[in-house]
Parts: structure tokens; sequence; C-alpha cells
């Protein structure tokens, strides 16, 4: 797969997440929370799973800041230090790492 078409199932992901947000919401009694997930959920993921729920992570805190713009290198640089934050933080939610990053 090459990278143009990496970046843009990335962006197809990251969308879905922004739209999950925006649903969440309305949902009752979601069966789970991005607040479970801690960073040895996150990293025990196969490598496609486990970039889904990156992605996911992404689009879920884009919509959530309310924000629509986003830079993809940005996103790639906040991902590789999400998975080193994590690999030497399993126990801390996967949530609070990203969001520090994007602060």
């Amino acid at each position: 797969m090459g990278e143009a078409s990496t970046k843009l199932r990335a962006l197809a992901i990251m969308l879905a997440g922004v739209l999950a947000a925006g649903s969440a919401h309305a949902q009752n009694q979601p069966d789970r929370t991005i607040e479970q997930f801690k960073c040895k959920d996150v990293m025990r993921e196969p490598d496609q799973n486990r970039a889904v729920a990156i992605a996911f992570l992404h689009g879920y805190l884009l919509g959530k800041s309310g924000d629509s713009k986003f830079n993809v290198d940005v996103l790639e640089k906040q991902t590789d230090a999400f998975i080193e934050q994590c690999l030497d933080n399993p126990q801390t939610k996967a949530e609070d790492v990203m969001l520090k990053l994007k602060n």
C-alpha cells in the first residue's frame, strides 16, 4: 500500500472517529468508553488493529475539541510519540497520553 493510500485510509478512519465522538453523546448506555482503555490495551492489539485504535483516538479527540483541521505529518509524529510513551507507561490511560501530546 502506498504512502498516499495509507494517509487516505488514516484520514477516513479519523473522520469515522469524529463522527463516532458526536454520536457517542446520543447513546444512553454505551458498552465501552474511551476512558476504559489503557496504553497496554492499545499496544497489545495486532498491528492493523493498533493503527485503527490510534487513528480512532486521534479522530475522537479532534471531534471532542470541536476543531476540524489537522496536519497528517503532525499526526504521524504524535502517533510515534504515543507509541513510545505507551510502551514506557502501559498503565496510563491512552486518552491521557494522546491529550498531552496534542497540547
